[in-house]
């Protein structure tokens, strides 16, 4: 038995090195990251986290540290699913989905770092290990960037290697989207890879409009277009506009999933494992896209999704994120030039180890 001795909780506010704009959100200025420490009773650590846009950070930790710690302490940390299950339905009639998918995320990623150590396996081959390597695009923030600024973003993607692209749509008007659109499109060439995401800010009808003006420009997934509830209107969106949608980062549990895939027809689900419960909450996500024939494809958090993606038969894209948290880890991600996929890391747990030096000036009381 690897008892639970002690659950640690600690708050980060890291500033962006450039104001970053979405449809829907808004400036982002700060991204947060909540991070679990898990100490058991052989002397062994894992290490958990979370990250937010810069709102919510410091509620995610205080449900850490006055709920899920006193579910875990004492228990097992071998039984990860089991623990994962009781977080869930300890909070679940206050704080289902929502804070509590993010606060059990950190708690399950720390589990799961705990046992690939004690597997002495990296995560990906620990999953699965079907490859070291998984197709990646470059997804910036940036709808505020002016039109010099966008293609010169995208070019130095394109300098790192990378084979794929994706821009953030939301201008004020459909023709300066468009304008963008063809723009990229024109830099980058007809071989590469190109996505687009509207961050929700449409209705449903715009989106339909939308898509079928973007269809001369080869796109793969138009992520995101409306409100991610409206499952309905993924559909249509998808069957009228001729295109293939893309979304899932707004959706916290299982069930939502389900519904996005039968009733959205999205072809393209983004889980991502610091809002859908974590590791566990995220290898639920991608078997049900298995089970539906569907690659599983990721939003941010690139630095540990790239290791869940390579163990995956089903690997669809990682997001290269705006959120740089993996500049404050020891091996931020890598890209292999020759093919522009991203690498898998090799070191024994989850492949995400904080450089906590860099770290020490952004944390702050919750």
């Amino acid at each position: 038995m690897s008892k639970i001795t002690a659950v640690t909780t600690e708050y980060y506010r890291i500033p962006l090195p450039e104001l970053m704009e979405d449809a829907k959100h808004g400036l982002h200025t700060h991204f947060e990251v909540p991070i679990v420490k898990i100490e058991t009773e052989d002397g062994r650590e894992g290490i958990g986290y979370t990250y937010t846009g810069g709102f919510g950070g410091r509620a995610i930790c205080s449900l850490i540290d006055i709920e899920l710690k006193n579910i875990l302490l004492g228990k097992d940390a071998s039984c990860v699913e089991a623990l994962w299950d009781e977080m869930n339905w300890g909070i679940h009639y206050v704080a289902r989905g929502g804070l509590a998918s993010f606060a059990i995320a950190a708690c399950d990623i720390a589990l799961w770092d705990l046992r690939t150590k004690k597997a002495n396996e990296p995560l990906y081959k620990l999953l699965g290990g079907v490859s070291n390597k998984v197709k990646c695009y470059g997804g910036a923030i940036d709808l505020n960037f002016p039109l010099e600024k966008l293609l010169a973003n995208n070019q130095k993607y394109l300098d790192m290697g990378l084979k794929a692209v994706k821009i953030k749509l939301g201008q004020k008007t459909l023709d300066e989207d468009i304008q963008r659109i063809a723009a990229v499109r024109e830099l980058v060439g007809p071989d590469v890879t190109f996505m687009v995401d509207a961050n929700m800010s449409w209705s449903v009808e715009k989106a339909i409009k939308a898509a079928k003006a973007m269809a001369p420009y080869n796109i793969l997934f138009l992520e995101e277009p409306t409100i991610p509830e409206d499952y309905e209107g993924y559909a249509r969106i998808a069957e009228e506009g001729h295109i293939a949608v893309a979304g899932g980062e707004n959706l916290r549990t299982l069930t939502e999933f389900h519904h996005l895939l039968k009733y959205g027809h999205v072809d393209f689900p983004q889980p991502d494992a610091s809002n859908v419960g974590g590791i566990t909450g995220w290898l639920k996500v991608a078997y049900l896209a298995q089970a539906n024939n569907l690659a599983v494809s990721t939003h941010g958090m690139q630095e540990l999704h790239v290791s869940l993606l390579a163990a995956m038969p089903n690997a669809g894209y990682l997001e290269m994120h705006s959120f740089p948290i993996d500049q404050y880890t020891t091996r931020p991600l890598v890209i292999d030039k020759e093919d522009g996929m991203a690498v898998a890391p090799e070191e024994i747990g989850i492949g995400v180890t904080f450089d906590w030096k860099k770290l020490a000036p952004y944390k702050l009381p919750f």
